[in-house]
């Protein structure tokens, strides 16, 4: 409860004695490089094999011939929406760019270059964390966008190549029954678990103390922290937007 309450007052911090609204915007914009273009390589690989691979299984599972082929699509299409392309992304999200910003975080503190910013009067933990949970929160949902594209295409490569069912009964699954809600649930899962992912890495790497092994600790905590929070936090949005 202590860290928790820790927690939440660093996050309040975060809006009392801003910069101006001009600098935020500079730095706004470096921290959606860093944070989203430099995933996309990782985050467009993963999802696309994971969405062929989602296909194969699928298909090895319908052993029951009652059971039409466009099935497989149907199940794709929406594990990918619901939480293959904004879970599974998080996790991977989590383990490169939390990391990062924990990591890069901590090595500012150890090296004193935040308490620098605090004694020339400037808030640290607002200039340094806003920007990056801001640009984290403007680049996640597209990412989470670009995975459930390349998920399904993934699933249709593997339902041609593979053979496992025909690319008409893929589409045909695809369409089948479609919930646009789905989607929206997506995206309010993709900005909960960019807040989430952003803030907990910055409050470990912020709070660093030691040295240059306490920084590897501190990237460590942030991971798996932000893991077990993106988990919970998808048990209780499913309960409440999605449970009946």
């Amino acid at each position: 409860m202590k860290s928790l309450g820790k927690y939440l007052l660093f996050i309040s911090s975060l809006f009392k004695n801003r910069e101006s609204f001009k600098t935020y915007v500079k730095l706004t914009f470096e921290e959606c490089m860093l944070v989203g273009i430099n995933s996309i390589v990782l985050v467009g690989l993963v999802s696309l094999f994971i969405g062929a691979v989602s296909t194969l299984q699928t298909a090895f599972n319908l052993v029951n011939p009652l059971i039409p082929d466009s099935v497989v699509g149907l199940v794709v299409r929406d594990l990918t929406i619901l939480e293959l392309a904004p879970t599974i992304t998080a996790i991977i999200f989590a383990g490169k760019v939390g990391s990062s910003i924990a990591g890069n975080l901590g090595t500012m503190r150890i090296t004193e270059q935040i308490d620098a910013l605090e004694v020339m009067g400037i808030n640290s933990a607002s200039y340094l964390v806003l920007p990056k949970i801001v640009g984290t929160l403007i680049m996640y949902p597209l990412l989470v966008i670009l995975a459930g594209v390349l998920a399904i295409s993934g699933g249709f490569l593997a339902a041609k190549f593979g053979g496992v069912v025909s690319t008409a009964d893929y589409f045909t699954g695809l369409k089948m029954d479609f919930n646009q809600f789905t989607v929206t649930f997506a995206l309010i899962k993709s900005v909960v678990f960019g807040f989430l992912v952003s803030s907990i890495s910055s409050y470990m790497g912020f709070f660093t103390k030691g040295g240059a092994l306490e920084v590897g600790q501190a990237s460590t905590r942030a991971v798996t922290v932000s893991c077990i929070a993106i988990l919970f936090s998808d048990f209780i949005l499913a309960q409440l937007l999605l449970v009946r």
